[in-house]
């Protein structure tokens, strides 16, 4: 502080002012939208392969199992 109190009020202003618009520069966000933030991180979840399909067999499971019963019942009050 006392190396600020010797130079002249415009250097300290300036100083200040420089000293300012730097730490504002660390919290700029690198979007300009929630849109456009949206879409980099759907973007690098795809590049992490996050939204593949996985085939499962459980639906088609299921649905054979269902298959099974309904045709059991039909069957036994026939």
């Amino acid at each position: 502080m006392e190396s600020i109190r010797r130079r002249n009020p415009q250097a300290a202003l300036l100083s200040l002012e420089a000293a300012a618009v730097s730490a504002r520069g660390g919290f700029a966000c690198l979007f300009s939208t929630a849109d456009e933030y949206e879409s980099a991180v759907i973007t690098e979840r795809r590049a992490q392969g996050r939204y593949t399909q996985s085939r499962s067999a459980w639906p088609l499971t299921l649905f054979v199992g269902c298959a099974l019963v309904v045709a059991g019942a039909v069957l036994l009050f026939a």
